[in-house]
């Protein structure tokens, strides 16, 4: 299942896009905000994350997803919807 994830990073916008086994469909949206104060509240919440797990690296979104996927031991899926949750919080 293709995925890869993104947000903005500095000044470079990251873009994820994911398609679903059962219909194929492909979704993308773009993370909005600051992907470092998303990603300390992401680390907040799941305390369990690590810098290591949520360090993005261009071109390597999926290894975040997988990183992430891994560590809260959620599908891809789940990985992708906890992000966009923190997209629409306030950062």
């Amino acid at each position: 299942m293709p995925v890869s994830i993104g947000g903005l990073c500095g000044n470079n916008l990251i873009q994820i896009t994911m398609e679903t086994k059962e219909s194929k469909a492909t979704e993308t949206f773009k993370i909005t905000g600051n992907w470092g104060a998303q990603s300390k509240q992401l680390k907040d919440k799941y305390g369990q994350l690590t810098d290591a797990d949520l360090k993005f690296e261009a071109g390597k979104e999926n290894d975040l997803l997988q990183r992430v996927q891994t560590r809260l031991n959620k599908k891809r899926e789940e990985v992708i919807n906890i992000i966009k949750k923190f997209q629409t919080e306030k950062v």
